[in-house]
């Protein structure tokens, strides 16, 4: 299996560094260039297409938060990895939102680190173990407060059963096996729900699901 190909963006060199020299000596990814900040993030991603981009969220110029947007919507199929020292909620929504599949906080080992890229680079929406529990919460606080049984009525049965699955986190693989479909019928479902729901990606598709009582 090739490594995942990995942009590192983070303004502070020493931990730039120090993750890139970790991540190259443990052949579980290819470090393929580093941003010192948002802006450079944004350019190095069009132009070296990696896999999954490793983005720090305040750094000078322009920030994580932003830049994740603007690498998602020149390619959507880029993986953004959020590691960074805030885990404040509202930076956690804010990168979520914003289109990022990943979140950890700054500290995490290096098995951790590895997992989420390439759980991250495999379609997968992963969170580190401080902010799952609360993600959840959130989701599920969300779908108490304000359910909705007959939503989505621009859904067929399969993209609504498909819709259920991704809020309750599988990722595509897994909704394939569930639903004994090829993995190409269950990407052409994902795509067509994102479009019916206007969301532009699978986070903004989970609130949206969560909202209405799905994924429970």
């Amino acid at each position: 299996m090739t490594p995942p190909r990995v942009l590192l963006a983070d303004d502070h060199p020493v931990y730039r560094d120090g993750l890139r020299m970790m991540l190259d000596s443990s052949g579980g990814a290819e470090v393929v260039g580093t941003a010192a900040d948002g802006a450079e993030a944004v350019t190095l991603a069009a132009r070296l297409r990696p896999d999954v981009v490793v983005m720090d969220l305040q750094m000078p110029g322009l920030d994580g938060i932003t830049a994740t947007r603007r690498i998602l919507d020149e390619d959507p199929e880029v993986g953004v990895l959020v590691l960074t020292m805030h885990d404040d909620e509202e930076n956690v929504f804010a990168a979520m939102l914003a289109g990022a599949r990943g979140y950890l906080v700054k500290g995490a080992d290096q098995t951790q680190i590895l997992r989420a890229i390439t759980s991250v680079a495999g379609g997968d929406v992963i969170f580190g173990p401080a902010l799952a529990a609360r993600v959840t919460q959130y989701f599920v606080q969300l779908a108490g407060s304000r359910p909705a049984p007959g939503s989505f009525p621009q859904l067929t049965v399969r993209e609504r059963e498909v819709l259920d699955l991704i809020a309750a986190g599988l990722s595509n693989r897994q909704i394939a096996e569930r639903l004994v479909l090829s993995p190409k019928t269950v990407r052409n479902n994902v795509s067509t729900v994102f479009a019916k729901l206007q969301v532009a990606d699978r986070a903004q598709a989970i609130v949206r699901a969560r909202e209405a009582g799905l994924g429970r």
